[in-house]
């Protein structure tokens, strides 16, 4: 990596988790990171200090990312502070409370959509703006992060979020086609059971204590694994790789 151009990442939902192990992880490689949140900038502030101790560069910058002019915002101040974007993390997600389908709303409905599904459309749309070569960019990656749910469906807890993740995986494979030629890689990593503060959202704090009986490994995974293979995901070691999930689950 040249030091006079070193690689912008921009990670939304950074500020705890994976998110923030990513960030971390990304640059302890020499990216220059942003880490994006919504509302708990103390926590967004504490990643970017851990970042800056350990020499790195790094910046943390808010917005909510259902809303598609605060995106245009965020993109446009990374740009401004660390210079042309080459890289997105897609991992900004919510849950609700675990509940059946029909204690479920359309208030919630548009919530989690809202920030799960559009959200990560309006922020690809914005990378790709600025990465591809048909718009006078030098190319880049997207890592969109899914989860094992679209797989499992979460009967009983959250079939809602669930469905966002499937969309996700739907939106991995097919932008991963339509920007192939233009210099852009996209990809997604499907975290399964992973020890983050996530579950919390959702009522139940030891989750993954609970049903890691279910992982072949027997185990929660934690959020610096899921980063390993985002990281890897973004890297040039992974160059002639789009379109492909990777289950990060234990086997499950």
């Amino acid at each position: 990596m040249s030091t006079a151009n070193p690689p912008v990442l921009l990670i939304t939902g950074a500020s705890r988790g994976i998110g923030a192990a990513t960030a971390q992880r990304a640059a302890a490689r020499g990216f220059h990171v942003c880490v994006n949140y919504h509302r708990n900038q103390p926590a967004a502030e504490k990643v970017v200090a851990a970042i800056r101790h350990n020499g790195g560069t790094a910046i943390s910058l808010q917005a909510d990312i259902s809303n598609e002019q605060e995106v245009v915002r965020l993109f446009d101040q990374t740009t401004r502070q660390l210079g042309p974007i080459t890289a997105l993390v897609n991992n900004a997600g919510i849950v609700e409370p675990q509940s059946r389908l029909d204690q479920i709303d359309a208030a919630r409905l548009h919530r989690v959509f809202a920030t799960n599904v559009f959200g990560s459309f309006l922020c690809a749309r914005q990378a790709v703006l600025r990465m591809s070569t048909r718009h006078g960019g030098h190319g880049g990656a997207i890592v969109n992060v899914s989860s094992g749910a679209a797989r499992i469906g979460s009967p009983n807890e959250y079939i809602d979020y669930a469905a966002t993740k499937g969309a996700i995986d739907t939106l991995t494979i097919g932008l991963a086609k339509e920007v192939a030629e233009e210099k852009i890689r996209v990809n997604a990593v499907r975290p399964g059971h992973i020890y983050t503060e996530f579950h919390a959202l959702g009522g139940e704090p030891n989750r993954v204590d609970r049903v890691k009986v279910q992982v072949p490994m027997q185990r929660g995974g934690q959020p610096e694994e899921v980063a390993a293979a985002i990281l890897w995901l973004l890297s040039e070691e992974a160059s002639y790789i789009t379109g492909a999930i990777l289950d990060v689950t234990g086997g499950r």
